[in-house]
């Protein structure tokens, strides 16, 4: 069996549909793509609203990183290939940040390797966030909810 798996960290936008094309382009074994788009909220909640991300990483890093969480769940379930392409560098609201993409014969192996990669993306991919809002500039830090999220796929 032939996988495809796409790993790319950039500063511009990407087509979420360009990325599902080049993901099945000649396949006819894959039955199920699931697909997590990530954008740029413009608020939430109570507070100054958020004029814009800053995502930083350590190139090489980062890549290395997401690739040994991406041949995890190649390994966990039955996939044909996925694709992880997270943007660094200034974000407006409404933009796009990242999008992961898992191809499966079978769309239960699909949701759940999707899931598993964006818990692990969100709680410990060596990623870093400044939010900007009229009110100034900071670091966003981790979430326990992200953690707790991210600890339910942990081997046992």
């Amino acid at each position: 069996m032939t996988y495809n798996v796409t790993i790319r960290i950039q500063d511009a936008d990407f087509d979420v549909s360009s990325e599902i094309a080049a993901l099945t382009a000649s396949r006819t074994d894959i039955g199920a793509v699931v697909t997590f788009s990530g954008i740029c909220r413009g608020s939430e909640g109570s507070g100054d609203a958020t004029t814009a991300l800053t995502l930083e990483h350590y190139p090489g890093m980062a890549e290395a990183e997401i690739a040994r969480h991406a041949d995890e769940a190649m390994n966990r379930w039955p996939l044909t290939g996925l694709t992880i392409v997270h943007r660094v560098g200034r974000i407006l609201p409404g933009e796009n940040i990242m999008v992961v993409l898992t191809a499966s014969a079978h769309r239960q192996a699909a949701f759940q390797a999707a899931e598993f990669l964006m818990d692990y993306l969100k709680a410990h991919a060596p990623f870093w966030k400044r939010e900007e809002t009229a009110g100034g500039s900071s670091w966003i830090a981790a979430k326990t909810d992200d953690d707790d999220a991210a600890a339910r796929w942990d081997k046992n």
